[in-house]
Formats: C-alpha cells, structure tokens, sequence
C-alpha cells in the first residue's frame, strides 16, 4: 500500500503543470549562478596573479633596504563558486611593511559598490531561498488540499493506514522535487569540470557535503510544508502560515538574532581601535623626538671633536630605539586588537546560537563553514599575513645588518683599514631580493570549522524530525470529514 501511495504523489507532483515551470526556473538560475561564479573566480585568479607578478617586479627594483614594503595578495578559492559568503567583503591585499600593521585593503564590494548593493546570486542563495520557497509551493497542500477535494474520506473508507498515508507524502514529495534538481546540479559540476576549475581532492568532498547538506535542508521545507498542511482543514490557510513562517525562517530570525547580539555585546568600532593606537603611537613619538634631540645634544655638547666610531654608535643607539618605539606601538595595538576579537567572537557566538534558531540560518553557516568564507576568514588571513610579516622583518633586519644598516638607503661600513665609508647606491643599483621569503596561505586559510558543520548539519536533521513528528502525530488525529 505504502508503493502505491508514493507512486500516485509523485505522480501527481510530476505531472502537475507549475512543476514544469518550477523545473525550469531552478535549473536555469543554477547554471547561470554557477557559470557566473567561474567566471568571476577565473577574473579574480587573474587579478590575484598580476597583483603577485607585479609586487615581485616592484620589490625586485628596490634600491634600499630601508622602510621596504611587499604586497602580499589573498588568492581565490574555487568553494567561492557555490558560496561567496564573505569573501567579496574582505580586502584583496595588505602591505607588509616593518612599521605598518596587517590590514586587507579593496574589497570587491568596497571597489565597485553596485555589487555590495545587490551582491551576487551563488548555488547556496538559490537553495535558501528560490528552492525552499518552491518546496514550500508544492507541499502546503498536500493534506488539507486533497480533505476540500474529498478525496481524504474516500482515500480513508478503505482499509488505508494513516501512518502509511503521511509516510508516503513526505517521500513522494521529496522524490519529485529533490531527484529532479539532481540534472541541473551534474550539469553545474560538468561545467567546473569543463572550466578546468583547479578543484583538489578537499575541495570535491566539501562540494559533496555541501551538496549533502543543501539536499537535508530542502528535506526540512518539504517535510515542514506537509505539517503544516495537516495542522489546518483549508489550503488557502496553510499557504498564508507557511509563507509567514517562510519568511520567519529565512529573513527575520537570522536577522534579528544579528540585531539581538550586537545590542547585548558592545563591540567598538575598528576605527576607534585605530584611533587609539594613533593617539598612543603619537604620544611615543613625541618623546622619542624629543628625548633624540635631548641626547643629540648632550653628545654633540661632549664630543667637541669628530668621531667616526662614536658617531657609528650613536646612530646604531638611536636606531635601536627607534625600533623598541615600533614594537611598543605593534604591542599595544595587538593588545586592542586582541580585546576587539574576544569582544567580536563572544558577539557571534551569541548571535549564530540565537539566528540557529531558523534552520535557514543554519544551513548558511554550514555552508559559508565548508566553503571557507565564513565569518573568520578574515581573522585568519590576518593571522597568516601577520606571522608573514614576522618572517619578513626578521629577513629585512638581517639583509640590514648585512649591508651596512642600510638607512635610508645608504649603506655605511666601518674598517680598521678604511674607517668610515659611505655608500649612496645609484639609481640602477637594486638590492638582491632572490632569498625573500614569499607569501604562501596556509591551507586552514581555506577552511572553515568542520566541527560547527556537523553541528549546524545536526540542527537541520532535528528539525527536519520535529517537523515530521508533528506531522505524523497531527495525522493520526486528523479529521477527513
């Protein structure tokens, strides 16, 4: 019994006549998504390499070692094509310099802002809302719709088990709406295939998953628009409170959980995190200058007489100093930095367990987690850019010491034989950068937390029980009449 009562749903959804346009449309936002998405990510590569090839040539003309800067470039990930999530709103690049901090500069949204206004439509923002919506369209009915045709007391004055009957619903509406957008989704992955999309073996099982997880969350709409459908005796009734909590789930609680957070967990603005790293860098400054020209001149007010060796040291002393002024400034800004992100993760962490609440809002972060461009993925390239930057003063102070100190861009050497000499290099002069270390992401660049995957997948899965639960218990009690 419980066969033939799939085969007459998904006989009624296939050959329903809005299925066909349904069809259509979903398949035809999914490839124009995703052949958008290669060719956005291919630019972006492209970009990415120039920006590298440019950098390498701009730093391989530098004639001193002194204040020397590396543009360092963040490369494009192929999971972007299914999930842009965060990555258009971050920076590109961040100069690496000794007395400059971290910071991505020129976001996509930031450079052209009619994308920040309608930003892009990727595979995981059709499955969120198109997809969900139709699921929604096809199943707020089922129930209610065949009780106002009569066919529920004709269907149930022969011997036909309740518990078989919503079963079957469930899985006849899920075959005829998931199996189809199977065709258009292989089409999607032949398209990345045919791009020669640089796709490793990581990448296709988070693509999988990601696939695995969109399918459970589908799932939930179809088996939530059944219940709903066997809480109410009208479709026109069942339409108007699926589409309300439609909208509840997708647009409001994500939202007002964000909203909910930020007023609970005060976070300062990043420019008032500069402003006081500016207002104590200042302060710092202001005594080096003065305590420099106090020790110029007690040393000058000493020393009547030149000497090149005293001098030497006297430069070698104030250089020191000047980079224990650097480092300070470094130390307290990362000091504000550190209390800004402890602020900003216990004000996510608040806001993803309130918006978790709306399965919507959990399948996005499972989504953005397995694609990588969650919310840290800027924290993370800071992180990496930052321990780069590290390795690149280390080899700057080294190549410095190597070459006579190099300030700016003078290179001064001391012998017992020639005593002090001075070298201005000359405009074709360049210094040897072949040993520089460059910029690699690390591979966790890449990846989002596995861990908050399995638990927003998980959430999906309860809910989509619940759902079904109420279902199947609202069904046994159901009056067909």
């Amino acid at each position: 019994m419980l066969k033939h009562l799939i085969h007459k749903e998904l006989k009624a959804i296939l050959l329903s006549p809005k299925f066909f346009t349904t069809f259509g449309i979903c398949s035809l936002l999914l490839l124009i998504s995703v052949s958008i998405g290669i060719k956005e990510y291919q630019a972006q590569l492209k970009q990415y390499e120039t920006g590298v090839n440019l950098a390498n040539q701009e730093i391989s003309e530098e004639t001193s070692w002194h204040n020397l800067e590396y543009k360092a470039s963040r490369r494009p990930d192929p999971m972007q094509i299914f999930v842009s999530g965060l990555s258009n709103d971050i920076g590109r690049w961040s100069l690496i310099s000794p007395e400059g901090s971290v910071k991505l500069k020129h976001s996509i949204y930031s450079d052209d802002l009619i994308f920040a206004v309608f930003r892009f439509v990727d595979f995981a923002f059709i499955v969120q809302v198109v997809l969900t919506l139709f699921a929604i369209l096809f199943t707020y009915d089922a129930v209610c719709g065949e009780r106002e045709q009569g066919m529920l007391r004709l269907l149930f004055a022969n011997a036909v088990n309740r518990s078989h009957y919503i079963t079957a619903k469930i899985i006849g509406a899920w075959l005829g709406l998931v199996v189809p957008i199977l065709i258009p989704t292989i089409l999607c992955l032949l398209i990345v295939i045919i791009f020669q999309v640089p796709l490793t073996s990581e990448h296709w099982i988070k693509l999988i998953t990601f696939l695995g997880v969109s399918g459970l969350f589908f799932t939930f709409f179809i088996v939530f628009g059944v219940f709903i459908s066997s809480m109410t005796r009208r479709s026109s009734i069942s339409f108007l409170i699926s589409l309300m909590l439609w909208v509840l789930f997708v647009l409001i609680i994500p939202r007002v959980g964000i909203m909910t957070a930020g007023q609970i967990v005060r976070v300062p603005r990043l420019a008032e995190i500069e402003g006081q790293r500016d207002a104590f860098a200042k302060d710092k400054w202001d005594l080096f200058y003065k305590g420099m020209i106090q020790r110029a001149r007690e040393y000058y007010a000493e020393n009547k007489e030149q000497d090149e060796m005293a001098e030497w040291r006297r430069m070698e002393e104030e250089d020191s100093l000047r980079k224990e002024v650097i480092k300070d400034i470094e130390n307290h800004y990362n000091k504000l930095l550190d209390e800004l992100n402890r602020r900003r993760a216990a004000r996510g962490k608040l806001a993803f367990n309130l918006s978790r609440l709306s399965p919507a809002s959990a399948y996005q972060l499972a989504a953005s987690d397995l694609a990588g461009t969650d919310i840290g993925i800027k924290s993370r390239y800071n992180e990496s850019m930052s321990r780069y930057r590290n390795s690149f003063i280390e080899y700057v102070e080294r190549k410095q010491k190597e070459n006579g100190g190099g300030m700016a861009g003078i290179n001064i050497r001391m012998s017992s034989e020639s005593g002090l000499s001075i070298q201005v290099p000359q405009a074709n002069d360049v210094i040897g950068v072949s040993d520089m270390p460059k910029y690699v992401p690390e591979e966790s660049i890449y990846s989002g937390g596995m861990e908050n995957v399995v638990i927003n997948a998980g959430l999906i899965s309860l809910y989509t029980i619940l759902a079904f639960a109420g279902a199947f218990i609202r069904m046994l009690k159901y009056d067909v009449r």
